[in-house]
């Protein structure tokens, strides 16, 4: 799955996409509102595509660990980032079954199933595997 462009940002609800550059800032727009603002060189700004999850063997990248659930749920949503822990972590088990329960927390696995959901809503998910396909 391709998550080009989508960012998160430490401190402020949501997921957002890049929308252009400005002189002091970028301004980025919210997924689910289509709110735009500026992101300065000051706030925490992560790409979705540079995340990855912790594995016993290395790493495993979000897009990856988004196709998983993508292929697990057959295009549905995930659990929801509320349920309770053992949920969670069994449920990212079944989707990663290596992934190091040492070193990856629990509020990692909520933001994992909340930004997975977020962007199936979004329906970005699906055509981002819809435009693997027709790549392939």
């Amino acid at each position: 799955m391709k998550l080009t462009g989508i960012i998160a940002i430490s401190g402020k609800p949501g997921l957002y996409t890049v929308v252009k550059q400005s002189k002091n800032s970028v301004i980025v727009q919210n997924i689910e509102t289509g709110r735009k603002m500026p992101a300065f060189a000051t706030d925490r700004i992560s790409a979705l595509e540079d995340i990855s999850i912790y594995t016993m063997e290395g790493d495993e990248l979000l897009s990856d660990v988004f196709q998983s659930i993508f292929e697990k749920e057959n295009g549905g949503e995930a659990i929801s980032h509320k349920a309770n822990v053992a949920e969670l972590q069994d449920y990212m088990r079944a989707v990663l079954a290596d992934y190091d329960d040492e070193r990856v927390q629990t509020s990692d696995i909520k933001k994992v199933y909340q930004w997975y959901n977020l962007l199936h809503k979004a329906g970005i998910l699906k055509l981002a595997n819809e435009a693997v396909s027709e790549e392939e």
